[in-house]
């Protein structure tokens, strides 16, 4: 009985010095925060660019299939194609707008 409580007792001292010693390690891996932030941001400013293009080309589909349909329904006589408008109005200048927001936040 002694010698199994004995052995629960090195066992856990082991654990808790192999948990120290992680802990003593981990800031010397640790890179600093204003090192991963500039690493954050250059990545972002190296993938910037194909994704402005590709929310651009969504912009101007978005623009296209929205005038389609807003024409459709102005030919057919609806009443809501003010609100056919402004629905796809706002996405389309949303969509082509935030990217130059964004590029002049991280410029």
């Amino acid at each position: 009985m002694k010698r199994d409580f004995f052995r629960s007792i090195a066992t856990k001292k082991k654990v808790l010095s192999f948990a120290f010693v992680l802990l003593a390690l981990s800031p010397v891996m640790a890179q600093g925060g204003a090192t991963a932030i500039s690493n954050a941001a250059s990545d972002i400013k190296d993938y910037w660019d194909p994704i402005k293009l590709v929310l651009k080309a969504v912009g101007g589909l978005v623009g296209f299939v929205g005038g389609l349909r807003v024409y459709n329904k102005w030919t057919n006589g609806d009443q809501d194609v003010n609100k056919e408008i402004l629905g796809y109005g706002g996405a389309m200048v949303f969509l082509l707008v935030v990217p130059e927001f964004v590029t002049a936040f991280f410029a």
